[in-house]
């Protein structure tokens, strides 16, 4: 492919351009691979997608260079990027792409868009949230492995109150724990709901779970962030690249593939690579397709 060109993306032509530049300078990835990854993963992506106002995080000189997030959908933007208008807390609405098609997609990859973060909602309900989020985030030196042991955790109160959970990796230090809903509930409820189980595991595991937002309380603990159940807050996509040294991906994993890295002190087991990522669809399909369709109802904790 040149390296400025316009090509055509199913029935769309779709302007690309510098796709020898080198986004992941460790692993010599450019942009043609960030597009050519999106592309080969859009089959298990885009649903995902389907419908959801987005922040663009765009990096134009790649990992190493400024970044900047981009909650506007740019004015120069094609005339089939559709976009979804959400209400600010300060008044006023701001209008965020929508990549619900694979043009809009590779548009968006040519923008340097490494990461899709995507709100828990999708338009034109924009107060509906469709799952419950909670991001483990570790506090050094705490790492992936006591996240693997505070997800189990979750996961068995979780269990124990009637819920379906389904793990992925943040692809970069943490990783989140969905409940999926796909029901009529609020954010008000969700992020009432989040918090209550947040604080539960703290008070059960005090020496691995903090679940306050203080920097200060997180050194050797994982925080239980429930914070990101809200209208105006976004987290990274499943099937999302991240901007590290490799072009690592925000992944979906098995519960026994969580258990199994805990056993073995194993945590490069859960790191994957775009490349490692493709294979593993390849081979098991979309793990996260549950959190799509399954409905379940919060029960009253608050």
């Amino acid at each position: 492919m040149k390296t400025n060109a316009t090509v055509d993306v199913n029935g769309t032509p779709v302007a690309v351009s510098n796709l020898e530049k080198v986004m992941y300078p460790e692993a010599g990835f450019t942009k043609g691979d960030v597009i050519d990854y999106y592309v080969k993963i859009s089959p298990v992506l885009l649903p995902h997608l389907h419908a959801r106002p987005l922040t663009l995080k765009r990096y134009p000189d790649g990992v190493n260079g400024i970044y900047f997030y981009e909650r506007h959908c740019p004015s120069h933007r094609p005339k089939w990027v559709r976009t979804a208008a959400v209400s600010r807390a300060e008044g006023g609405k701001i209008c965020y792409c929508v990549l619900d098609g694979l043009p809009a997609l590779v548009w968006a990859a040519n923008l340097a868009d490494l990461e899709l973060h995507t709100f828990l909602h999708q338009a034109p309900a924009v107060r509906r949230p469709r799952s419950v989020v909670f991001d483990l985030d570790p506090g050094p030196p705490a790492d992936i492995l006591l996240c693997c042991e505070v997800g189990l955790a979750l996961k068995r109160l979780l269990s124990r109150l009637g819920l379906k959970c389904f793990p992925k990796t943040s692809g970069s230090k943490g990783m989140q724990v969905y409940i999926p809903l796909n029901s009529h509930a609020t954010y008000e409820r969700t992020k009432a709901f989040a918090h209550a189980v947040a604080e539960m595991l703290e008070r059960k595991h005090p020496d691995q779970v903090v679940s306050k937002m203080q920097k200060s309380l997180r050194p050797g603990k994982v925080l239980v962030d429930w914070s990101q159940n809200d209208d105006h807050k976004t987290t990274v996509s499943v099937y999302s690249l991240r901007a590290k040294e490799q072009p690592t991906v925000s992944t979906p994993i098995k519960w026994s593939e969580v258990t199994s890295a805990l056993k073995h002190r194993d945590a490069p087991s859960l790191t994957f690579t775009s490349a490692e990522v493709l294979k593993r669809v390849e081979k098991m399909g979309d793990l996260f397709k549950p959190v799509l369709t399954l409905r379940q109802t919060l029960p009253a904790l608050v």
